[in-house]
Parts: structure tokens; C-alpha cells; sequence
């Protein structure tokens, strides 16, 4: 099993090429598919401590159901983070995990800071 974990959306370009940077540096993350396996509100926490990020910066604030759940900037981490839980598709992606740290793949060459 990798040490390194990609929370991953293969929709996504952004997704795709941070994983293909990965392999470029033999690297095969462990993949997780957080649409279909949504994180719990401890692993968001946990992200957002490695990432060193508030959880407003892990939302995607484009996405409907950001609107249709009355959150703004201005919403509390605990209902940001409730919010990612239960709506995944508000995550940020993708997020690249390395032991006590992580990264937000956007751009994808924000992942080269993990590699050792």
C-alpha cells in the first residue's frame, strides 16, 4: 500500500493530472474516490490540519449545493465541515496526503512539495 493518498475525482482534469504527475514520479497513491466514500467530518478536520488550510478554502463555493445549503464565507468550520461530509462534491480536488502533510492539487505541481 502507497503512503500517499489521493483523494481523487476522475472527472476532473485537475484530478487526473495531479495523479499522472504522481505516477510520472513512481509514485501510486492509494486512490480514494471521496465522491462514491465520502471523508467523515474527522478526516476533513484532520486534512485541514495537514493542508493548513480553514475548511472555507477546501469548499468548492461554485457548486449548487453550496447555495442550496445557505453556507457562505462566513459559515462556521463545523458547518463547512459537516457540509463537505455530507455533500462531498464541495470538496476541493484533489487532495494529495503524505504522512503529516497534504496538498491541494491545484495546481497539480502543488503535489511536487510532497515528494520526497
Amino acid at each position: 500500500m502507497s503512503n500517499y493518498v489521493i483523494w481523487h475525482n476522475p472527472r476532473c482534469s485537475k484530478s487526473r493530472q495531479t495523479l499522472a504527475l504522481l505516477q510520472d514520479h513512481s509514485i501510486e497513491p492509494t486512490d480514494v474516490r471521496y465522491l462514491e466514500t465520502p471523508p467523515n467530518t474527522q478526516q476533513i478536520r484532520d486534512v485541514l490540519k495537514k493542508l493548513n488550510l480553514p475548511a472555507i478554502d477546501l469548499v468548492r463555493r461554485g457548486e449548487a449545493a453550496f447555495k442550496a445549503l445557505g453556507l457562505s464565507k462566513d459559515s462556521s468550520e463545523a458547518d463547512l465541515i459537516e457540509a463537505m461530509s455530507k455533500e462531498p462534491v464541495l470538496i476541493e480536488r484533489p487532495v494529495v496526503i503524505h504522512g503529516n502533510r497534504a496538498v491541494l492539487g491545484r495546481p497539480p505541481e502543488n503535489v511536487l512539495d510532497l515528494i520526497d
